[in-house]
Formats: C-alpha cells, structure tokens, sequence
C-alpha cells in the first residue's frame, strides 16, 4: 500500500472518529438534561410532601371544587345510571320479544314448508303470519329472519319489487343463508330488468365465502346476467370459470354448451 493510500485511511478513521465524538457527546447532554428534569421534579414531589399543610390545601380546593359542581356532577351521574339502565331493558325487552316472536313464528314456518304462502305471510287467523312478525317484532331476529321468508315467498308470486323490499332488510351470520338471500336479491333485480344490481348481488353470493357446492348455482346466474346485460366477453369467462373449477358440478355441462354458444356469437 502506497503512503497516499495510508494517507486517505488515516484521515478517513480521523473523521469517523469525529463524528463518533460528537454523537456521543450529543447523547451525553441530553441523558443529563433528562436526569436534570427528573430531579427536578422528584425534588419538587418531596418537597410536596414535606409540606403537610400544601396537601391539606390541595385537598380543600378540589373538595370545594366538587361541592360547588355538586348538581353538575349529580347531573352527570343520573344520567349515566339512566344510560345504562335503559340500554340494559332494551336488551332484555328484545330478548323477551324475540322469544316470544321465535314461538309465533312456528306455525308460518310450517306453513312456508308445505307451500301454504298465505297462510305464511298472513296468519290462519289463530297464529300471526311472517308480515306481522317482522312489523310487530321488528329489530328481532325473528323479524329478520321473517323477511327472508316474506322475499322469498314473494319472489315465488312474481312481486320481485315486494321480495328486493324484505330481503335487503335481511342479514345474517350464517353464510350459506346470507349467499342465498343476495343469490335471490339477484334473481328479483334481474326480473325487474335492473342487470347492474342483479350482477353486484350474484358476485355477493358468489365471494361469500365461497363453497364448490353453491358456487356453480350462482355463477351460472351470474353469467346470465351478464349475457342479458350484453356483456358478452364476461359472460364467457363465468362460463369458464364453471368449467375450470367445478367440473364434478351438476352446471359443468350447461357452463360449456353456452360458453361455447357464447364464443360463437362472439367470433362472428
């Protein structure tokens, strides 16, 4: 190594030792600065407490504070016990109504398994039908469960705008109920000629958590939209997507006779 090479390094370690020096100092100061404050403080915490006569005046001003504020903090504290008392017996009222609505609710269910719509939606006279379950009991669960059934029936009699009205105030945990309720939202749009809502609520079905047992059902409605649409090309790929993923499904067969329907019409 040259002299001008040995030269470079040594100014090269000089400066990094430098700059070593000055973060270091850097460091130092504001570690004695904290220090410095923390005494301070714990300086002026004792001496607090070497003053019994500053705690009893500290002391007297808060509680003069607290018995001038006596009704605004009274105020406060009804308040909040109302709060919660009234939160707790709305949860119990809806608990007892939703038992209650659970128990009137069995007879329509029947009824809706045996095809007796009518009597489902408006009762037999003796026992409430799902209309008046889910007004009466409306914010139930029974209520949101009787407006599934009343989308559900009134999709069947052809009132696709009545079955959009009660399944959009439909929700639920369990995602194979939930999948189909958008699956039947899907079906009333497309009846209604609105495609665009139609699709949105197919795709819903389809991405709520998806199973290889609904997924063809709904897929193939989807790609049907999509042809009423006029959305060729998607149309196609929902097709193939049938076809590449669920070909043990029972839709297989249908998926690649119109996709290959659909490629025609496209390649001409």
């Amino acid at each position: 190594m040259g002299i001008e090479s040995v030269y470079s390094w040594l100014v090269f370690f000089i400066g990094i030792c430098e700059l070593s020096k000055s973060f270091i100092f850097a460091a130092a100061k504001n570690i004695k600065m904290a220090k410095k404050n923390q005494k301070k403080a714990t300086e002026a915490e004792y001496e607090l407490l070497e003053k019994p006569e500053e705690i009893a005046s500290r002391l007297e001003r808060g509680e003069a504070f607290v018995k001038k504020n006596s009704r605004i903090f009274g105020g406060i504290l009804i308040v909040g016990i109302l709060a919660m008392a009234a939160i707790l017996y709305f949860q119990i009222d809806r608990q007892n109504k939703d038992k209650r609505a659970q128990a009137e609710m069995f007879q329509a269910v029947y009824y809706f398994e045996q095809d007796s719509t009518d009597y489902a939606l408006n009762g037999d006279g003796s026992n409430p039908g799902f209309l008046k379950i889910a007004d009466q009991y409306s914010g139930t669960n029974a209520a949101n469960l009787a407006n599934f059934y009343i989308g559900s029936i009134y999709l069947s009699e052809g009132n696709f705008q009545k079955a959009v009205d009660h399944l959009k105030k439909f929700s639920s945990g369990d995602y194979f109920v939930q999948a189909r309720a958008y699956a039947l939202l899907g079906d009333a749009y497309l009846e209604l000629g609105n495609t665009k809502d139609a699709i949105s609520n197919y795709r819903k079905a389809i991405d709520h958590k998806e199973n290889k047992h609904f997924a063809p059902r709904y897929l193939s409605k989807l790609a049907i939209a999509y042809e009423e649409a006029g959305d060729i090309n998607n149309a196609i790929k929902t097709w193939g997507t049938i076809e590449d993923k669920y070909f043990e499904s029972f839709e297989f067969t249908n998926a690649r006779k119109h996709k290959a329907r659909l490629e025609g019409l496209a390649s001409k």
